[in-house]
């Protein structure tokens, strides 16, 4: 699904309008509609709904859904706050459609005429949508305040009032709704992606509209959001006649005295997600471990008792992953060094192999073109410099990504995957329990199984992390959020292959 910026949005609804055609109420009747929808789907009549409109088409879009709920049988009471500008045509219009029902809405032109709302009230907010390019102030400002101290649950249409679409670097959220829930139109909003907006935003979804497709789907747009129709056609279907030697030997480098989990995680993962073979290198006192944990997997025995010191022949491996808790000691710093050095297959890179690259920027340029690196935020301000919020950081993904011509996966409630050529993937899948322990391990092998079985370096970290996901969202229903381990998502990606490629 792509991410259209509020230029493109508005690009599309011109385009829809004069094309399909449709006037431009008639389109907001439509958002209406759907919103109206769902309202039917998920309350009952008896709901005490507040619904507060702004004097733009947002507003529009709120008086609208006012009269479509009272036809439905809802008893919303609707406010309109006053502008000095006056109403949009669109909600002008609305707002006599309203009248002509015999309703008219509660006029809001100071705080004293703040509806009032409690815990047990749903409020709708339609105050300002995507057009909005500056911080809110005066009675706006003070009227999202008292909302969002009123204790009520907060639905916005389209975009939480005082958010922007794409970039909210100059925001200083002071005046935000926090919504419980985003209903957007059509496509989801940049902003949605950041961790710093999940406050104002709640769980969202994408509402459609009826935006037209065919110019819609020529829009050009570096952002993406990874959902099942986007994955699942990237899985390969394994012919019938097919033997392990067609799915890839992989070699994982993994684990540390003390810290021999994380590779029974990684080629646990490897193996469940398809790999033909799997080797796993491991300091000596690991060798038992793998291979009474895993015996499906062969074990490569480096020199040293506690730590990867050593390189392998690489030449029998068509993908390789390192990194996972391999520690960062002077001798595995040389080690990795001479991978870099040797290898002439893509890589995996994860953990302490980044950790080591961080201390030494300059073996950035030496990582094979189309390898996979897999930091969390805090790994990747070591590799690339401090930043200050999720955007910044995102441009430096996609900076370091189009530099090197590698992929990067972000990590994180919404990971992002940028490839070599700049664009953008939030995936769409996942859940807070998979923030435990060994999770990243988990990602690691199910990225170098993808790429041991032959799939181009972008869609293995598309489609995988959204296996990934996916793998944690069953785990979750299974065990719950705060009972489920990584094991747990290792043991659900039958599910998710099930799910995704049928």
């Amino acid at each position: 699904m792509k991410i259209l910026t509020t230029y493109q949005i508005r690009e599309a609804d011109a385009y829809t309008i004069k094309n399909e055609p449709v006037s431009s109420v008639d389109l907001m009747e439509r958002a209406a509609r759907a919103i109206a929808g769902w309202f039917t789907d998920n309350f009952s009549f008896e709901i005490k709904l507040r619904i507060v409109a702004g004097p733009g088409n947002n507003g529009g879009d709120g008086l609208a859904l006012g009269r479509l709920l009272t036809e439905k049988g809802f008893r919303p009471r609707i406010y309109l706050l006053t502008s000095g500008t006056g109403y949009s045509s669109d909600t002008s219009i609305n707002l006599e459609r309203l009248r002509a029902m015999n309703i008219d809405p509660h006029v809001i032109a100071s705080a004293d005429d703040f509806p009032k709302a409690g815990p047990d009230d749903i409020i709708v907010d339609a105050l300002f949508g995507t057009g909005l390019n500056r911080p809110l102030t005066g009675v706006a400002a003070e009227l999202i305040n008292h909302l969002n101290n009123s204790g009520a649950k907060i639905v916005a249409v389209d975009i939480p009032s005082g958010l922007f679409g794409d970039d909210n670097r100059n925001n200083q959220g002071k005046s935000v709704i926090k919504a419980w829930h985003t209903l957007s139109f059509q496509f989801p909003k940049l902003a949605f992606m950041f961790a710093e907006n999940d406050k104002y935003t709640g769980k969202w979804e994408v509402l459609p509209i009826g935006l037209h497709r065919e110019f819609t789907d020529g829009l050009d747009t570096p952002w993406h959001f990874t959902d099942r129709d986007l994955a699942g056609p990237m899985l390969k279907k394994r012919s019938r006649f097919a033997h392990k030697g067609n799915f890839g030997h992989c070699l994982l480098i993994s684990g540390s005295y003390g810290k021999m989990g994380a590779a029974v995680l990684a080629a646990s993962s490897c193996l469940r997600s398809g790999a033909g073979l799997v080797t796993v290198h491991v300091p000596v006192k690991g060798c038992e471990t793998v291979q009474t944990s895993i015996p499906e997997a062969m074990v490569s025995i480096d020199e040293s008792d506690i730590c990867f010191t050593s390189v392998p022949d690489l030449d029998q491996y068509d993908a390789i992953a390192a990194g996972p808790a391999t520690g960062t000691s002077t001798p595995s710093k040389k080690a990795i060094y001479n991978l870099l050095s040797e290898v002439r297959v893509p890589l995996v890179l994860d953990a302490d192999a980044l950790n080591i690259i961080s201390m030494n920027r300059e073996w950035i340029a030496l990582i094979p073109k189309n390898s996979i690196i897999t930091p969390h935020p805090g790994e990747f301000d070591r590799l690339s410099g401090q930043h200050k919020n999720s955007h910044d950081r995102l441009i430096s993904q996609m900076e370091m990504a189009k530099q090197h011509k590698i992929v990067i996966v972000l990590k994180g409630a919404c990971t992002s995957v940028v490839t070599p050529e700049g664009y953008c993937y939030f995936n769409g899948s996942g859940n807070p329990g998979m923030a435990t322990a060994g999770s990243g391990d988990v990602l690691t092998g199910i990225l170098l199984s993808l790429l041991g079985q032959g799939y181009e370096p972008s869609e293995a970290a598309i489609a995988g992390t959204y296996l990934h996901g996916l793998a944690g969202d069953f785990a979750s229903l299974d065990y719950s959020a705060e009972a489920m381990i990584a094991g747990d998502i290792i043991t659900s990606l039958g599910k998710a292959f099930k799910q995704l490629n049928p």
